[in-house]
Order: C-alpha cells, then structure tokens, then sequence
C-alpha cells in the first residue's frame, strides 16, 4: 500500500512540473526568399540541450520551466540570431523571426553570425528528413553553380540524363515516361510530340525550387514511371531589379555558312514574332476541296516563297530583366509582393551527317542521304506573379508567356526509293516550327486553425497553347551543281503543308486539405491529407497540303537558294500549278478528362519510424474524333477509352541513426502515351518517311518497387544505394515498319505485353578534404544508374524480328560525375568552377521489324565546364564550355537482322553538336 502511494506521489509530481512549464513557439522564414517557411532550422535554447528542429511549415515547439533565457535560431548557410526571453508558468510565448544571408539590423536581436548561403547544404536536410525519395534544387543553387535553364539544373540530380533535342531521361527511361507541374498543377506540352514542355524554355530566373520524384506520392498524377517534375515558381524575394545578357560561340554553328528562309529574316522573325505570309491561302477555305489554283492564284495567294539567304551565323544572345516589390500593407503589417521577368534568347545550329533507312527486300538503304540542317531558334518567357499574405492567408497569381520558334532550311542529297543511280537526288525542306504557351494560376493556401495543424490548399489554371508549320515548303530533283537543282513538277516535287494544333484549352484544379493529431508538439505529429486534382485537355488539329500539278511534262533548272524567280515564270508560261492533295482524314480532335481523389496518411512512429500511407483513385475519359480516308462528309469516328484506375502507395523511412536512413517505397501507376503516339494522323515527309500515330494505344499499368539506404557523414556529404524494381503491363514502344504503300519507313508506336525493369543506383557527394587538407575546396559529385529490363510481347505479333529484347527508350546504364571547385579572389569576389561529365549506355531507339534488327542510340560522352563568378553583390558573370568531347551522336540499325545486309555501314543517323563558348553577365541593382 505505502509502495502504491508513493508511486502516485510521484506521477502526480510529474504531472505537476509538466503543468508548470511554459511553451516557446513560432515560425521560422527565409528572409531572402520572401519569407518562405525554413524547413529544418534549429531552435535551442541557449546552454541546455533543449532544441528543436523546424517542420515542412517552418514551425518549431520548445517546452521548459518557467525562467529567464536566450534562444538560439540557426540554419546552415544562415545569420545565427540570439533572442532573449522570458517564459511564465504555463505560457504560450510565439516568437517569429526571418533568417537571411546578409547582415541585418533588428531590434531586440543580436547577430552573432553571417555567412553565404550553401544550398547543397539544404537539400542535403530536405532528403534526410523527408519520407519520400524526392529530391529538389533551388534557384540559389542553381545561380550560384551558372545553371541556366531548369533542364541544365534537373542534370544534377541522380539517374537524370540530357539528350540533345529529346528532353530528359530519368533512370534511363525516355521522355514518355516523365510528367510535369507547374505549382502542383498540371500543364500541357506545348508541343504534342513531346510529353512535358521542353524545361531548357524555363530560365532559372523564374523559379524557387525545381521537385523531382522518383517515387509515387498519392497528390501526384497517376501517370508515372520515370519521374515527376514540380517546377515551383518564383515569387520574387527582397526588392530589386537584374539585369543579364549573354553570347555565345559554338564551333561549326556560329560564324560559319548559314542558310536561313528569307521570310524569317526581319527584325519581328528574329525575336521569334514572325507576321502571317505563311497563312494558308484564302482562295482554300477552310474545308478541302481538292481544288487546283489558276496561275494567278498560284502567283498571288502566297505570302512566302522558297528563297534562302546564304550568310554568315551570327553570336548567339541571350538577355533578360527581372523586378521585384515587396510591401506592407494595412496595420497588420500583411504583404503584397509582385515579380516580373522578361526573357530572350536565341541560337543558330548546324546540324551535319547521314539519315538513312534500309529496304527490307533489298537488304541495302532505301534512302541513303547526307543531311544538313541550319535552325535558327527563339525562345521568349514571361512571368508576372502577384502575390499576397496575411497571418492565415497566401494567395499568388501567376502567369506566364512562353514562345519559341524554329526556322529551318534543311538540304537531304543522295538517293531514295533504293535509285542508286541517282545518287545526285537533292531535297530542299524549308520549314518554321513555332509554338506558344499561355497559363494563368491562382494559388492559395489557408490556416485553417490558428495552431497551423489544420490547412487548406487549392490551385486553378487555365493554359492555351498552340503548335505550327506553317507553310512548310520543299521541293525535290537532281541537283547539277553548287547552285544549280533540276526539277520536273511530276511526283509532288513541289510541297507545301500547313500543319496546326490548337490546344483550345486546358484547365486543372487542385484542393487540398491536411489535419495533423496525435502529438502536441506540431512537429512531431501525424498528419492526414485528403484532395482531388484533374484537368480537361481540348485540343483539334488540321493538316493541309499542296502539291505540284504538272501541266507541260517539262523540267527546268533552278538556282537552288533563290528559285522563286523561275518558278513564277514557269507558272505564268502555264507549265505548272499547286493542287490541294488533301485527303479526309485533316481534321482530328481530342477531349480528355482526367479526375482524381486521393488520401494519404503519415504516421511517425517515435524518432526513428514514419511510414506513408495512400490511395489514389484515378478516372481517365480519352475521346478522339477523326475521318478515315474517304469522304469529306463521312461522320467522324469516335475513339473511346474509359479507365478507373485506383493507385496504392506506400513509402517508409526508417532512420538507423542521426546520419543514417533506409527507405522502402512501393506503388501502382500507369503511363498515358504522348498526344502524337495516339493520334490518328499520318505526316508525310518528302524522303519518304512517315509519323503515324496510333489510336487503338492504351495506358501501361505500372508497378514500382524502390529501397533505399543512405549515409549523410556530414552536412555537405552523402552516400546513397537504391535499389528499385519495376513491372510495366502493356508498354508502349516506338516501331520502325515499312509503308505497304509507298515502300518508304513508317514511324509509328505500339503496346507490348510486359517488360520487367530492375537495376540499381549508386550517388555520392564527398569533400575531397577527406583526402588532403589542400583540398578543401573541392567537391566529388557521382551517381551511376544500372539497370535490366526485358521485354515480353503478344505470341500474335509476327512483325518483330527479335523478340528477345531490352525496353525500348531504356538505358542499361547511365553516369553522371562533377568535380567542383570554390575559391576566393577576394572577399567581394567568389567563384565556383565545376568540371561535369554524363554518359549513357546503348539502347534501342526503335524496335525493328520485317528482318531488320533494332535501331541503338548510341552511348553520348559529353563533358562540360561551368565558371560562375560573384564579383561583387552586383555583378554575376558565368562562362562555359559545353559539349568539350564534342562526340558524334548517332543511331545504328544492330547486327542480328534476319535479312542479308549488303550494306558495310550500319549507321542510320549521326551529326555532331560543336564546342560551345558561352559568356554570361548579370547586374543586379
């Protein structure tokens, strides 16, 4: 009994100092990013072990007796500030503050200290700390190592590779398999041959934070398998203006021979806003009929002609302007912040090797042709974003103008349609390529309870886009000389095509609530979150062509750069016209749905285990409308598909130690084809090849295991092995096959029945003073990808020539290294210089068919070096030299081909790319 009451004693005792202790608590923000919550800052109270570490919302929560002290706020990279203090018996105290970079004066703080900002540092904490594989770069980061664009930044981040002109890689699987968001909203493509838009169109200038998964989490869309890019965009930081500009110099590319299309020649075409010359002709309407212009309609109805300019290329430029205001408003001190960015830049490229394809039947090239291409390209961004925040209340408005363009002049000689005897065949392709992306958002979070354990969340946006080639123009003969073709007006020697893809709208929404329980400290507390996201994508497509009708059986010869002169003749002397070649099958139109619920709920189980928890249940409405050859007044066909998918996920953490954490994540996705892989339209180009999208595509159903161990020696060290596994239903795959009409190559895509991925990542990021002392300036940055994949298809599909395959699009490895080195001039005068090498294995382009083995990529070895200079706290100047290897990239058709092959060269396509030089300066004010 005595025993009893003693334990009682004791427990009441407890319970008494519990009640007599007081509460410190508060938010901790990045002063230099516009007071964004500081995740994983520290609060301890000066001279005792009492400490705690902020969450996702930059909060913290300290508990001690009643007393008198100093608190401690600190962040790696950061000022350190000392607040005094004094807490009463069971009283909430709430203490705020904003950490910067630089020196600050603030009343009833003392800083004790100042230093620059490390974000490796960073992010190093957001991946130990988080539940997830995700993995994220900010814009400081970015700027500090000269990154320029997002795809240039999302390179350095492991398993993620570049390929020239075909987006990125993750883990060695192809764009198809990437998607993207914008402030966890989902955008369209701006170009429908590709999935997500191109990133290098997004300056950093724009961006806070770019949020890579690797792994699936239930608010993501359910279309992955390579990887989800967030790109959080920026809503400007302490007041200022900065002005950049830049030039650069490729070898072979700039000051050298240049063809460029006279139309896109004025001062509108060299900023990428051409005028309407290449408009379709009115005299067409706007439905075919087959119609064949009079030699006045021919001379009259066309604002552009074939002629080029010989010239030199020019530099390339690039510029930009970025401002940014901040101020308080109203007595309770909210805010209203607003950031505006303009940016410009262009390049011109030449692009020189051979582009062949080879005859089934034959065994030898059905095309055998040198190609050289000369682009020249814009790209244009603007970004206004609003934003406004109150003590419970944030609310952005952001939009953002993207623009490019692409005029080409690109010259094909040798042989097609296996006519070995005419190896003097020439084909001239002038072509503009332009598209535009438009999207308004409106963002907003709210606290729901003042403690901030109840939030909300909601997003909407609205994006047009637009994808042209208009007028797109070649003609085909026998070329005679340097500057001297032959054309006959038989066989569609003459083209024109006006191809458009009008994104009429895409709206998304998201909204998101979150409750976190359990624990009375916020930071240690679980958390539910249940939400829905969706978007509609409507979109229509026309494609229109002209061709060459013959009226006099006569050749003539053309000068090969200036051809309009004489073609004009040849029309007025009656020897040729243009008659529409368009078929029924012109007009296509594409409504898609996608709605989702999701809930997912984290539990933290003590200190060492989390585990997260979700489901996602994913509606998928797919309707396209098109003609089949035949009549203009056939009723479309419809092509319906319907899905409910419901998408489990799954990610836990187990931290071993304080530097060390194993992770487990497995989940169900799928992945939707490009817009072009499923679209019923048949492009037709001149040398016979043909893009052919297929309707009857469906979703793959995805299956993903990943395990993870990783090592954190230090703060600015990593180790990390994952291994990660993945079964794919129904995976769509890019097929080469012959045309059963015209004997040329169809590309064209199709399902398999399985594949099967499994492979292994290895990353580490180590400080070389480990070695010596002398180094401690440098940095060792390596990550390697390895990995499997096998391929099962339908026993109905007799088309494959070798069934036994790797994934197509799937790299078996991948490399990534950088070796880093920062210094000082002087105080005022910081540099960073990083020597970056990436390379991929071998892997199957296209899967081949009727005899012919697979086409390979061939592995790419490219090397880079990056100097980015902070020369004061003005001025920013970064140079670069890219590509320094300056390998060739090319595409080889393999060695086990059914078929005999008379052909010594297996090399089907091949250009180099050039050494770039790149001088970069920026002033801010």
């Amino acid at each position: 009994m005595k025993f009893k009451l003693l334990i009682l004693t004791i427990l009441f005792s407890i319970n008494a100092l519990a009640q007599n202790k007081g509460i410190i608590t508060g938010v901790l923000t990045d002063k230099d990013m516009n007071n964004a919550p500081l995740t994983f800052a520290n609060a301890v109270i000066k001279g005792t072990s009492i400490g705690a570490t902020t969450d996702d919302k930059g909060r913290y929560s300290l508990k001690v007796e009643p007393g008198n002290y100093t608190l401690i706020f600190s962040f790696i990279g950061y000022e350190t500030i000392e607040v005094p203090v004094t807490v009463k018996e069971g009283e909430t105290l709430t203490i705020d503050k904003a950490l910067g970079a630089g020196g600050y004066k603030l009343d009833d703080v003392v800083i004790q200290k100042v230093t620059n900002r490390e974000k490796e540092t960073v992010l190093l904490q957001e991946q130990k700390k988080a539940v997830e594989i995700k993995q994220s770069i900010g814009a400081q980061e970015m700027s500090r190592k000269g990154i320029s664009d997002v795809e240039e930044g999302l390179t350095k981040i492991t398993g993620i590779s570049k390929v020239d002109g075909r987006g990125l890689f993750v883990r060695g699987l192809e764009d198809r398999y990437n998607s993207l968001l914008i402030n966890d909203l989902a955008v369209p493509s701006n170009n429908p041959f590709k999935k997500i838009i191109p990133l290098d169109l997004f300056p950093t200038d724009i961006v806070s934070v770019i949020e890579t998964y690797k792994t699936f989490n239930t608010n993501l869309y359910g279309d992955f398998a390579g990887g989800t890019f967030n790109i959080v965009t920026t809503r400007g930081g302490k007041g200022q203006t900065k002005v950049n500009f830049g030039t650069s110099f490729t070898t072979n590319n700039n000051l050298s021979k240049f063809l460029i299309s006279k139309d896109a020649t004025s001062t509108g075409d060299f900023f990428g806003f051409s005028g309407n010359e290449r408009d379709i002709p009115k005299v067409l309407g706007k439905v075919p009929s087959n119609k064949m212009l009079t030699a006045t309609e021919s001379l009259n109805q066309f604002g552009s002609g074939y002629d080029v300019e010989d010239e030199k290329s020019p530099l390339n430029t690039n510029f930009g302007i970025l401002h940014t205001e901040k101020f308080l408003v109203g007595k309770n001190q909210n805010s209203l912040q607003y950031f505006l960015s303009l940016n410009y830049d262009n390049k011109y490229q030449v692009r020189e090797g051979v582009d062949r394809f080879f005859n089934v039947a034959q065994g030898n090239y059905d095309n055998n042709l040198l190609n050289k291409q000369y682009k020249f390209i814009t790209s244009s961004s603007l970004l206004g974003a609003l934003n406004y925040k109150t003590k419970k209340l944030n609310l952005t408005s952001n939009t953002f103008y993207l623009k490019t363009t692409e005029n080409m002049i690109q010259d094909q000689l040798g042989y097609t349609n296996s006519a070995t005897i005419n190896s003097n065949g020439f084909i001239r392709l002038n072509q503009l390529m332009q598209t535009s992306l438009l999207n308004s958002q409106l963002l907003a979070t709210y606290k729901v309870s003042n403690d901030e354990r109840k939030n909300l969340k909601a997003g909407v946006s609205f994006t047009k886009t637009m994808f042209e080639l208009p007028d797109r123009k070649s003609f085909k003969g026998v070329k005679l000389d340097d500057n001297t073709t032959s054309i006959s007006y038989t066989g569609n020697s003459l083209y024109r095509q006006y191809f458009d893809v009008d994104g009429k709208y895409h709206l998304s929404g998201l909204l998101e609530y979150s409750w976190k329980f359990g624990n009375e400290d916020i930071t240690k507390a679980n958390k539910l979150t249940v939400g829905y996201n969706g978007y509609m994508n409507n979109m229509e497509s026309t494609f229109r062509f002209l061709i060459s009708q013959d009226l006099a059986s006569n050749a003539v010869n053309l000068n090969t750069n200036s051809p309009d002169a004489t073609l004009s003749s040849e029309i007025k002397s009656g020897n040729f016209t243009y008659r529409e070649g368009t078929n029924s099958t012109y007009k296509a139109k594409l409504l898609e749905f996608i709605n989702a619920g999701y809930a997912d709920i984290a539990f933290k189980f003590g200190e060492s285990y989390e585990l997260n928890l979700g489901a996602r249940v994913e509606q998928t409405n797919r309707e396209t409308k098109y003609r089949e050859p035949g009549s203009f007044d056939d009723p479309f066909k419809k092509k319906k598909q319907e899905s409910v998918d419901f998408l489990p996920s799954l990610n836990m953490k187990y931290k071993l130690n304080d530097k060390s954490n194993l992770r487990f994540a497995s989940s169900k996705t799928i992945t939707r084809p490009v817009i072009m892989e499923a679209y019923p339209l048949e492009f037709v180009n001149l040398d016979g090849t043909i893009e052919n999208g297929n309707p009857d595509l469906f979703n793959s159903d995805n299956y993903n295991f990943d395990l993870k161990y990783e090592l954190f020696p230090t703060n600015k060290e990593l180790l990390a092995v994952t291994g990660f596994s993945k079964i794919i239903q129904n995976p769509i795959e890019r097929v080469f096959v012959q045309s059963a009409g015209s004997g040329g190559q169809v590309i064209t895509y199709d399902n398999s029945k399985k594949a099967i991925l499994f492979g292994a990542e290895l990353e580490f990021l180590l400080q070389l003073d480990r070695i010596s002392k002398t180094l401690k300036d440098f940095s060792f940055g390596f990550n390697t990808s390895l990995m499997y994949t096998k391929v099962t298809i339908d026993p109905k599909n007799t088309i494959e020539t070798n069934p036994d395959r790797q994934l197509q699009g799937a790299s078996p490895w991948l490399i990534n290294a950088d070796l880093k080195y920062e210094f000082e001039f002087n105080p005022e005068w910081k540099n960073t210089m990083t020597l970056v090498y990436n390379v991929y294995g071998k892997r199957i382009f296209a899967v081949g068919t009727n005899g012919l083995d697979h086409y390979y990529e061939q592995p790419f070895n490219k090397l880079d070096f990056v100097w980015s200079n902070n020369i004061s706290k003005k001025w920013d100047v970064k140079f670069s030299v890219d590509n320094i290897l300056n390998p060739k990239y090319s595409i080889k058709l393999g060695e086990e081909n059914k078929v005999l092959i008379t052909e010594s060269d297996l090399t089907v396509k091949s250009f180099k790319r050039g050494v770039g030089f790149s001088l970069n300066l920026a002033y801010t004010f």
